[in-house]
C-alpha cells in the first residue's frame, strides 16, 4: 500500500487491517473500476479470507475517506475506482459492450470550459460545486467497426 493511503487511515483514526490492505491492493493491482462482487472474487482468487459484507463495509468506508470514488455506468451496479491524482477525469462508456475508458489527460480548453461552467452554476443558482463527474455514452472503436 502506498504511504499516502496509510496517512489517510491515520487521519481518520482507522487501522490498516489485513482485509483493508487486501482490498486496496486489489484496486492498485487491477487499476480499473470494480464492483464489490468483483473485489470479492479477486480476494477469493488470492485465497484471502474476507467476507462479502466486509468488502461492502470497507468500500463504503474508503469512499467516505476519499480513497475510492463510487461511479455508475448505467449497468445497475455500483463500481468503485481509486480516486485519481488528477482533480477530475471523465468516462467514455460503450453502450454495446460496456467498455469504460478513463479520460484523464484533458486539454486546457476543457479545463477552462468546466471552470466557467462551475462559476456560472455558482452565480446563477448560488450553488458551490465541490466536484463533478461526466459520463459520455456511445460506441467504442471495436463496436463501431462491427456495425
Amino acid at each position: 500500500m502506498q504511504e499516502g493511503w496509510r496517512e489517510v487511515f491515520r487521519s481518520f483514526n482507522k487501522r490498516v487491517t489485513p482485509s483493508r490492505y487486501a482490498i486496496v491492493e486489489v484496486f492498485e493491482e487491477k487499476k480499473k473500476h470494480l464492483s464489490a462482487e468483483e473485489v470479492y472474487e479477486c480476494l477469493r482468487a488470492k485465497k484471502k479470507k474476507v467476507g462479502i459484507a466486509t468488502v461492502y463495509r470497507n468500500l463504503d468506508l474508503f469512499q467516505r475517506m476519499g480513497i475510492l470514488r463510487k461511479v455508475h455506468f448505467g449497468d445497475g451496479k455500483e463500481h468503485y475506482e481509486m480516486v485519481p491524482q488528477t482533480p477530475q477525469h471523465h468516462h467514455l462508456i460503450c453502450k454495446r459492450c460496456g467498455k469504460v475508458i478513463d479520460c484523464e489527460n484533458t486539454g486546457r480548453e476543457e479545463g477552462e470550459f468546466f471552470a466557467h461552467l462551475k462559476d456560472d452554476f455558482a452565480k446563477r443558482y448560488r450553488f458551490s460545486v465541490e466536484s463533478y463527474h461526466v459520463y459520455f455514452y456511445g460506441l467504442c472503436a471495436y463496436c463501431q467497426n462491427k456495425s
